[in-house]
């Protein structure tokens, strides 16, 4: 896949030294995975299918195997014409592998073990073997093997439907594994990180589009997925459309709000560079907030998710305005925060705080800023700062430069989402090669810049994931820096977002005289995952097909009963991690309780703490705290199959919610268990619990 980690130089390999005569050793299929992996290849792969994706993966990057499931070599057929039935074989083989790896009396598929057979005699051929297609036959069984790893790694991230009951086990354990380690493979995410894919591209011949579920990528950015189901979103997974307020707040910046501050590095004298911060006088404006909700909802009755651009709030206004969004039933907040040096000679950090309402807690996911900016002449005088920052020295933003992270979010309904702060998103490197490979639903990029007009780089930079993979990119400015953009010739434009989808021009949004806001209306619709390795694809995606937009005045009076600035919100039960492990298990809860009911009981043994198939993935035992929060939807789940009989378990569940939850902790884990469940199904649809199975 792109950005596979290239084998180092292996100490068995001679020496490149042009006076020695002897040429180099040839490259082997055994001898590039023990260079990327430190380990050769062995049958234990077989007991992880993830494992076995990020070895084909590597060998298809490196070999240029993928061609060949496009264009295949004279004379011969791709599926292989030995195979009519290749598509139902590798669904069917990756069904059973994925009962057969926690040890359910299933055999291993035989489809596997024969082209597992085929790779494993042939460890010591050269690669160029594949990559000339000399063995044709060891192609064929590469591309199998793949086909089948990546159909057995579906529904380990986005999962909208209940999978079936096969499974089940594994699902969990290597959810679990994700959101601790940041990959679904068992090998040390320094080496190699397989993450989920979320959208998949529509075209091009990479290795990359052999994939449908699940990709191998460049280790060295940390990465997290986090499942955060928001009330709002999960509530309605075949939901039309997702109502965002972009909130282009300051609506007025003052020069005086940027000045030029000390730095801790030496200032060379041939290149003279300063440092500078933004750092508004002005708080943001609560009440304001409160009646442009107040507003906005009147026009369509629910906001989503609110978004403001970068460095639009400081750290400590958070919490009093996730009260606010909290009180108008917001489920998510994506806004950029600035922080106040908290000591003399340490940078402030600059990111994008990521909240989202689940089960009355906020969840907080914080996604870095990884490129300061940098104002030269032409950006001072453009966004006329001369008067506080010397023109004649480059001035770089005051700002902690922390590691790369990229942090990918289930928000509900099929929506994945990414964030990349300003700069970010102009850098072509590792990180929007991530972004790329796992293709989210949507890339919000919160900016501290000008007018978001077509014309401008942010448009250029977005184009590009909209197109692949295949994203929609929103950037989002404040009014007051789109006003002070005024380049010689140019009339201040009031243009503050860009909302750019796949298929689509990309739409200039501007903030009209008198408006306070912009409620943007995104219509959704299915979007086909497919690979281009023959499989059929699938139509569990879910894309922006178009959008709409309104301005939004506030209201002259406000709704809330309380004072946001005044309210210590209560912290999370369980931190941002420790709430995706959650949500896994209930993932697995709600197919075994669409399926099996049966299969709960092992389910809880796979649960518990002590559980030695977690030694075995190296990963660590839950807290007393996720311990609780897991038992308690298991005790749920319980419930709803003692009820049994014909009741549709959408009412079970209800039914046993009814009851006030006895605490904080147990009411986060019944919601979660419902919105898993809601997650997993269709319109009109209502799912019978069997009877309960007896002791």
């Amino acid at each position: 896949m792109p950005g596979v980690l290239s084998p180092p130089p292996a100490t068995t390999l001679a020496s490149a030294d042009p006076d020695r005569s002897r040429p180099l050793t040839e490259l082997t299929l055994g001898s590039v995975w023990q260079a990327v992996s430190g380990t050769a290849i062995g049958d234990d792969l077989l007991a992880w299918p993830p494992d076995v994706l990020a070895l084909t993966a590597i060998l298809i990057e490196r070999s240029e195997t993928h061609r060949f499931a496009l264009s295949p070599p004279a004379s011969a057929h791709w599926p292989p014409s030995s195979l009519p039935e290749w598509p139902d074989m590798v669904t069917d083989a990756a069904r059973q592998w994925s009962a057969w790896v926690t040890g359910s009396e299933s055999a291993m598929p035989k489809l596997l073990a024969k082209e597992w057979r085929t790779l494993r005699l042939r460890m010591s051929a050269p690669l160029d073997d594949l990559t000339e297609a000399r063995d044709w036959r060891l192609c064929e069984a590469l591309l199998t093997l793949h086909a089948i790893a990546d159909e057995a790694c579906a529904g380990l991230g986005v999962a909208l439907h209940a999978t079936g009951a096969d499974g089940v086990r594994y699902r969990a354990r290597a959810r679990e594994l994700l959101a601790r380690t940041g990959s679904l493979a068992r090998f040390p995410a320094s080496l190699i990180r397989v993450l989920p894919m979320a959208g998949t591209p529509a075209s091009g011949s990479s290795a990359r589009v052999l994939s449908r579920n699940a990709v191998v990528e460049v280790p060295g950015v940390e990465t997290r997925w986090h499942k955060a189901l928001g009330r709002g979103l999960s509530a309605r997974p075949y939901a039309q459309k997702v109502n965002y307020l972009l909130l282009p707040w300051p609506l007025r910046i003052r020069d005086s709000d940027f000045r030029p501050v000390a730095g801790p590095l030496q200032r060379l004298a041939n290149d003279p560079f300063g440092f500078f911060e933004f750092a508004p006088s002005e708080r943001i404006d609560l009440n304001l907030a409160d009646r442009t909700l107040a507003a906005a909802r009147e026009r369509d009755g629910t906001v989503d998710v609110v978004v403001l651009p970068e460095s639009a709030v400081q750290d400590n206004e958070i919490e009093p305005l996730e009260a606010l969004l909290a009180h108008h039933e917001v489920t998510a907040l994506v806004t950029g925060v600035r922080e106040r040096a908290a000591r003399l000679g340490r940078f402030p950090r600059n990111w994008v705080h990521i909240g989202v309402s689940v089960g009355r807690e906020w969840v907080h996911i914080r996604q870095g800023k990884h490129h300061r900016w940098s104002l030269d002449d032409a950006q001072i005088r453009q966004y006329h700062l001369d008067d506080v920052l010397d023109p004649n020295i480059r001035w770089w933003e005051a700002m902690e430069v922390p590691r790369r992270s990229v942090q990918f979010v289930e928000l509900g309904g099929g929506l994945t989402l990414a964030s990349l702060v300003c700069e970010d998103l102009a850098q072509a490197d590792e990180v929007a090669s991530i972004i790329r490979a796992v293709g989210p639903t949507i890339v919000v990029t919160p900016l501290l810049d000008g007018p978001q007009l077509g014309s401008r780089w942010g448009a250029r930079y977005a184009s590009v994931l909209a197109d692949d993979p295949g994203s929609t990119v929103l950037t989002l400015t404040s009014f007051g820096m789109a006003q002070r953009s005024r380049p010689p010739g140019y009339d201040p434009s009031p243009v503050v977002a860009l909302w750019h989808a796949p298929g689509q021009h990309a739409c200039e949004i501007p903030l009209e005289p008198g408006a306070h806001g912009i409620l943007v209306s995104a219509a959704v619709g299915p979007a086909i995952r497919r690979s281009f390795d023959g499989r059929r694809p699938g139509y569990d995606g879910r894309e922006f097909t178009g959008v709409r937009t309104r301005q939004v005045r506030a209201a002259n009076i406000g709704t809330r009963s309380l004072d946001p600035s005044s309210v210590q919100l209560r912290g999370p039960s369980l931190t941002a991690a420790e709430l995706t492990i959650l949500t896994s298990w209930a993932e697995a809860t709600a197919e075994a309780l669409a399926f099996a009911p049966a299969s709960l009981k092992a389910l809880e043994a796979d649960w518990t703490p002590g559980a030695r198939w977690r030694e075995t993935l190296r990963i660590h035992q839950p807290s007393a705290q996720l311990n609780r929060a897991v038992e308690g939807l298991m005790r749920a789940a319980r419930t709803a199959v003692a009820r049994g009989g014909e009741q549709p378990l959408r009412t079970a569940l209800l039914a046993q919610d009814s009851r006030p939850a006895t605490s904080a902790l147990s009411a986060l884990a019944q919601a979660v268990l419902r919105s898993t469940f809601q997650e997993r199904q269709g319109p009109g649809t209502t799912t019978t619990l069997p009877t309960a199975p007896g002791p």
